[in-house]
This record gives C-alpha cells, structure tokens and sequence, in this order.
C-alpha cells in the first residue's frame, strides 16, 4: 500500500490549485473561511465556473463529458478547492443522481439530464426520507400509480435538503406493496414545477430553512422518467448511497476547518492553554486517521485492487469530526460563541465592532452540525452496517 502521491499526481495537484486561484471570486472564499452564510446564487455561481471548465462533474468518465479523472486526482481536486475555501458542490445532481443516471439510465435520459447538471444549471434535489421513514427508508409510503404513460404520485419527502431551491427532484416511491418493502420500490425523476408539487421550508435551530418539506398531490408524471425497471428503485438507491455516505465524510473540509479552528483559539487567547492544545491535536489525529482511511481506498483503487467497502465507516467518523471542531470553536471563542440574532446576521454584522468578527456564526455552525450523525443513516444504524459486514 503505496500512501504517497506520485510527481505526476503533485504537478496534477498545482494544475488545480493554480486554477481554484485564479477562478475563484475572493468574496467567496471569504464567506467559506469564515463560515458566513452563502445563498443560491453563491452555490450556483461557484458551480457554473466549474461547469465551464467541465469540471462540476469532476468524477465522471469521458463518456459523460465528464474529465474522466482517478480516484486520486478526484481526492486532490476535491482537498484543493476545500483548502482554497471553495464552497462544496451541491452534490444531489454531479454527486449523486448522475452516476445513478449513467448506470442505469437509457440513452435518451442521458442525453436530456446529463448536460444540465454538467454545467450547473439545474439545481437538483433529493427526494429519499419521508416521515417516519429516514434511516428505515425501505418503510417508504410515497406512492406512484401507472396510469397510461405516466404515473399519479401521491406523498410526502421531508428533511430535502435545499430543496425550496431545486428544478428537479429524484425521488424514490412506491409502485408496489407486494414481497418485501425493498421490491416495491422504484427511482423517479419529477419537475419541481409540475402542477401538484408544493415545497414547505422547516426552520431549523440555526435559524435557517435548510430542509424542507416536499407535497406530491396528484402529480403526473411521465413514464419515461423511470430509471431503469418499475419496483428496482432500491438497487439504484443503494448505489447511490454509498456516493452520499463517502462524500459526508469530507475529510478535506474538516482539515480546512481544523485550521479555522486553530486561527480562532489563537485569536481568542486560548492556543496556548496546554489543556486546549490537547484537544486540538486528539482532533488532530483523528482527521488524520480519516484521511489515512480515505488514502487507504484510493491506493487499492488506484492499484486494481477491490475497494475497501467502507462507505460507512467513512460517515461515522466524518460525522463525528464535524461535531467535535464545531465543538471546540464554540469552547474557543467562550460567550463570543453564543448570540446568534437571524436578523443582525441578515444585516451584514458579523461582531466587527467588538473585535469578534471570527466568532459571530459559531453558533449556526455549532446548531447545523448536530444533524450529521443522523443523515445519511444514523450512525447508529451504519455501525449495525459495519459489524454485519465484519462479523457477517
């Protein structure tokens, strides 16, 4: 196992950063360094650069349009733009829905989809989990009955993440009670504009609507918007999934952070608490332990050899990361952490006037990030996952 990068990977990891440099807006990478709230237009900007620079879809093959990058050069462009302070890109459309698209989709859908979540046009959402179906997804009661050339979806998607700004929505639905949850199941794709649809934004601890709810009342929906077969929607969801487990993980985005971390201590005066220090360094050690998991995935890929299937533990410990340094920059910056006032944050104050410009969304962070053991299936849940797969 072969954990270092070769003289082409690191030429490889300047061509991009050159590039994030040069194309990346500085108001930007001010507003992710900083944690500072970024809108639509914000998301969307950064992701059509990348689309013209065909890079959005920087894990597709060139079959796809895509760059037809290795796991590696994918694990370097993704470090590259989290340490510049790029946003993430939103992944339900270049992440998640398109390599389900390209492995099972026909050739006509591939064609109509494809180029606009390559170039960041269009704004997908995701539509898995429903009310009292999250990490039981297969309990899933959303219905979608064929009549015709269409099918009539009736139910309800809620925790859709960023969805009171999405055009489209892959969604998976019921299109059978027969056999076992999983075999009713089948993965369609709706117009967010289609007559019948209603989106509900939840207001969240930190004060922004995040999530949302999404209503399906009698919503046609044509046939041809099937992926793949009727009632094998959970084959796709699972293939998809393992993309969305992986990607919580973001190893890259928590070593950028463990560097906000260190810069807010420092400001605050409490780097050179020997206790603190502690903290940061076990911190430490845990990012790089993920990062070493994560090297380990790319080096069997990059060999030939079966990827290790650790999507799971990936989410686990990526989740927990995210906890604790939005713990410990709470901890740092002591009651400078704690007001949290929506409309003052909306006026452009970020506490400059008290010397505190760094601690002002701390709380958000803090309030955003107790979601993440939980999405994506519970941790609780992905550990029962793992010792299946490690016990049997």
């Amino acid at each position: 196992m072969d954990l270092a990068f070769t003289p082409q990977e690191q030429a490889f990891r300047e061509e991009v950063r050159e590039w994030v440099k040069a194309h990346l807006p500085e108001a930007l990478a001010h507003k992710v360094h900083n944690a500072l709230r970024l809108t639509r237009d914000d998301m969307q900007a950064w992701a059509k650069i990348l689309g013209r620079k065909g890079w959005l879809g920087y894990g597709w093959p060139k079959a796809f349009g895509g760059p037809g990058w290795n796991a590696v050069q994918k694990h370097l462009f993704e470090e590259e733009c989290a340490l510049a302070g790029a946003p993430r890109v939103v992944p339900f459309g270049p992440v998640m829905v398109a390599p389900v698209i390209m492995a099972f989709g026909n050739a006509e859908q591939q064609q109509r989809f494809l180029p606009g979540i390559a170039s960041g046009e269009v704004w997908w959402s995701q539509g898995y989990s429903e009310p009292g179906s999250g990490s039981d997804l297969a309990s899933l009661k959303t219905r979608a009955e064929r009549v015709d050339n269409h099918y009539i979806v009736n139910g309800q998607k809620t925790w859709t993440t960023l969805g009171q700004f999405g055009e489209w929505i892959f969604c998976l639905v019921r299109t059978s009670s027969e056999g076992k949850p999983q075999t009713g199941i089948s993965f369609l794709l709706i117009d967010m504009k289609s007559p019948g649809v209603s989106v509900r934004p939840i207001r969240l601890l930190d004060g922004e609507c995040e999530v949302n709810e999404v209503w399906f009342d009698n919503v046609k929906v044509p046939a041809e918007n099937l992926i793949g077969q009727e009632n094998k929607g959970w084959d796709y969801a699972k293939y998809l999934l393992a993309h969305e487990r992986t990607n919580i993980a973001d190893v890259n985005r928590a070593k950028r952070e463990l560097e906000r971390l260190k810069r807010i201590a420092k400001a605050e005066g409490v780097f050179d608490d020997m206790r603190f220090r502690d903290e940061i360094a076990k911190l430490e050690v845990d990012v790089v332990a993920l990062e070493m998991m994560v090297l380990r995935v790319l080096s069997a890929e990059k060999s030939g050899k079966q990827s290790l299937d650790i999507a799971g533990l990936l989410k686990i410990r990526g989740s927990e990361i995210q906890q604790r340094y939005s713990e410990l920059m709470m901890l740092a910056a002591g009651p400078f952490s704690l007001p949290f006032i929506q409309e003052a944050m909306e006026a452009g104050w970020q506490g400059d006037h008290v010397g505190a410009a760094h601690c002002a969304p701390l709380a958000s962070t803090y309030f955003n990030m107790r979601k993440t053991t939980i999405y994506g299936g519970s941790n609780e849940v992905q550990r029962n996952i793992v010792a299946k797969t490690v016990l049997g």
